[in-house]
C-alpha cells in the first residue's frame, strides 16, 4: 500500500493513503501530539468532508484495532530482509535495574548501538516509545540492531 508522506510546515506531517475502492483516508500528525484522522471527499481528493481531532490516548486506541500489533510482524519481515539486522524481544524480568524507571534511563542505543522499536504491555503496543515512557517488570521489550547489539540490551536490561 502506497503512503503519501506530506510535511506540513508549522503543523506537523499528514500521511494519507488511498484504499482499493478509491477512498482517501489520512491522518495529520500535529507536532502538539494531536492527531487528526480525515476522509477526503471523493470527487475532490484535496478536500476533506470529516475531520476526527483525537487526543493521543484516542489515536493510540484506535491504532491498536487498525492493526498497531502487527508491528512485530513487519519488524520480522524487514529482518529477513536486511542482512545483519537481528529482532528480539525481551521480557523485562521483576529486578530489572529499569523496572520503574524511563527508556531514556537505560541509555539502550548509545551503550549497545541497538534501539528499542516497540513496547508491549497488556495487549497493547507501543510503538516508537519516547525516551520518558515508564518500563515496568513484564514489558515485552523489542530491540532492532546486530545480533551482539540485541545481546547487549538483553544484559542491560537484566544487569544493568
Amino acid at each position: 500500500m502506497n503512503v503519501e508522506r506530506t510535511d506540513l510546515p508549522g503543523i506537523g506531517t499528514s500521511h494519507v493513503v488511498t484504499t482499493a475502492r478509491g477512498r482517501r483516508i489520512g491522518i495529520v500528525s500535529h507536532r502538539s501530539g494531536r492527531r487528526d484522522l480525515v476522509i477526503y471527499d471523493k470527487e475532490d481528493p484535496d478536500t476533506s468532508v470529516v475531520s476526527v481531532a483525537m487526543s493521543a490516548e484516542e489515536s493510540n486506541t484506535v491504532a491498536e484495532y487498525l492493526g498497531t500489533a502487527r508491528i512485530v510482524e513487519h519488524l520480522a519481515e524487514l529482518q529477513r530482509q536486511v542482512t545483519g539486522l537481528v529482532t528480539e524481544q525481551l521480557v523485562l524480568a521483576p529486578g530489572s535495574p529499569y523496572d520503574g524507571r524511563t527508556l531514556g534511563d537505560t541509555q539502550a542505543r548509545t551503550r549497545t548501538g541497538a534501539s528499542i522499536v516497540a513496547v508491549l504491555r497488556g495487549g497493547t503496543v507501543h510503538a516508537s516509545p519516547r525516551p520518558d515512557f515508564g518500563l515496568v517488570a513484564g514489558d515485552t521489550i523489542v530491540v532492532v540492531g546486530t545480533a551482539a547489539g540485541t545481546e547487549g540490551v538483553a544484559t542491560l536490561l537484566t544487569d544493568g
